[in-house]
């Protein structure tokens, strides 16, 4: 099926986005810029400075020269700033919606989800600020006070995808703020006025100079900026999140240079639903999670495997809702699906739906595009020689794979690299968790949706969808060092 809606261009003025350097709003130092398009109806969507490796270097040199005295702040201070910095985000939800219409063509519900959950992160990582402690450890020696401490690490680079890019820009830099470290976050290309709008809301509350710093960069000096920033010996983290491909690259180079790193990468999520499920309910969470921003979030449901008994009634529940989700233009109406980012997109999803459909799939709802446009798929009868089946389609193309019992649905839901997010749906709720304990994914969700996210967890993958833990106080783990520090309260003899 072919759709076509009409798009219309929207006369608005590019946004003017600007470096954020030492406590300045700037320019790049040669005067260089770069464009990014609306994927809605091509016009100008941001004209952002397109930053030199010497912009970047004065930004990393800019965060090591405030790491001193912002590790030494108290944790009162840091929380009042973070709280101040969520009411600040919040204020700016409309102006937040606008931009991510325009720059990423994200539905205003989506952008809703963003600003919220962006607002929850900042005022966990407040909470967090007086978390940060340590232990006494017992020693054998005699009068020895042995502590284990942990410290701000020194200047943290963040590097933000564009796909929930007020979400991923705050939990780039909150939680190390938290710890007390210096911040430089290198801002998406396909979306550098909505992480611009960011950073300097931040800003403006009143972090100290350098504390905050904000990087953008034509894309085809991504390589070369984010290499230069690594390399320098002040940034003692890098956190990440993106895709795989991109991600290999970051750590390739974090390895070369010994620099810790936190990956979250991307996903193929799995949705088992087993032969006992409430149909209705896993109907519900399987659309949201595959749907939510037009399947471009790296929890999106990608893979639904159900248990051949439900399957014809389950796949009928999951057409009817897929078709009336409403597609469109956010600018102009309330919609569920939005633009995907760009034709690379639409071009991807629809040779996945082209190889499913040639081998055999059933397409139950929605089709290919020919814009950015594309309506909620559904392809039934997925089968492990399909693209659609192991591919990252990142868009709103969702493949149903059919099983017998529940090996082969844990089989099948493992039956790939990577492994994020996952779900499982069943009345026998014991049953369920035991299936769900043997899904190789950092997240799984018993009776409830894949895409799922709150600031206080510990979010994050394993095998392909990459290592490490962002939220709550797995985040004060991955952003501090933990030191090991002896007082010797009594003399102490030695062996010589």
């Amino acid at each position: 099926m072919q759709v076509s809606p009409v798009q219309v261009p929207v006369q608005v003025s590019p946004a003017q986005v600007s470096l954020l350097i030492n406590g300045d709003a700037t320019g790049a130092r040669d005067g260089l810029t770069f464009k990014r398009h609306s994927p809605l109806d091509g016009s100008i969507a941001s004209l952002a400075p397109a930053a030199s490796v010497q912009d970047a270097v004065a930004a990393v040199q800019a965060a090591s020269a405030a790491f001193p005295s912002w590790s030494a702040t108290g944790p009162g201070e840091r929380r009042q700033l973070l709280m101040r910095a969520a009411e600040a985000i919040q204020a700016r939800a409309q102006s937040f919606a606008d931009i991510m219409a325009l720059e990423t063509g994200a539905s205003a519900g989506w952008a809703r989800f963003n600003v919220q959950l962006a607002v929850s992160v900042l005022l966990e990582a407040a909470a967090l600020t007086t978390q940060v402690s340590g232990e006494v450890i017992p020693s054998d020696v005699p009068g020895n006070l042995a502590l284990a401490v942990r410290q701000p690490a020194g200047v943290v680079l963040g590097i933000a995808a564009w796909n929930a890019p007020v979400i991923l820009a705050v939990r780039a830099i909150a939680t190390p703020l938290a710890c007390g470290n210096t911040v430089v976050l290198k801002g998406s290309g396909l979306c550098p006025a909505t992480h611009g709008l960011v950073m300097h809301t931040l800003q403006a509350v009143g972090f100290p100079r350098g504390v905050l710093n904000f990087i953008t960069n034509a894309p085809a000096d991504a390589a070369t900026v984010v290499e230069a920033m690594v390399a320098h010996p002040s940034v003692r983290r890098v956190s990440f999140m993106g895709s795989t491909q991109v991600g290999r690259r970051i750590a390739s180079a974090c390895a070369n240079h010994l620099k810790p790193v936190v990956l979250e990468l991307g996903g193929k999520a799995p949705f088992v639903v087993l032969d006992d499920a409430d149909l209705d309910a896993a109907a519900r969470a399987a659309v949201f999670g595959a749907f939510a921003n037009s399947g471009q979030t790296c929890m999106a449901t990608e893979r639904i495997i159900v248990d051949r008994t439900v399957a014809d009634a389950f796949v009928q529940k999951l057409a009817d809702r897929a078709a009336g989700l409403p597609l469109g233009d956010p600018r102009e109406a309330a919609v569920a699906l939005g633009a995907v980012v760009d034709m690379n997109a639409v071009k991807l999803c629809n040779a996945l739906i082209d190889d499913a459909l040639a081998q055999g799939g059933r397409l139950v709802a929605g089709g290919k595009s020919n814009t950015t446009l594309m309506p909620a798929t559904l392809i039934d009868h997925v089968t492990p020689s399909m693209r659609l089946y192991r591919e990252e389609a990142f868009g709103p193309v969702t493949g149903i794979v059919r099983v017998s019992g529940v090996e082969e649905a844990v089989a099948c839901a493992n039956d790939n690299e990577y492994g994020l997010a996952s779900a499982v749906f069943g009345r026998d709720v014991g049953r369920a968790i035991a299936v769900a304990r043997r899904i190789e994914s950092g997240i799984c969700h018993v009776n409830g949706a894949t895409v799922h996210d709150e600031a206080q967890m510990p979010f994050g993958g394993m095998k392909e969808s990459g290592m490490g833990r962002f939220g709550g106080k797995a985040g004060i783990d991955a952003f501090t060092d933990l030191r090991w520090l002896t007082v010797q309260t009594t003399p102490r003899d030695y062996a010589f």
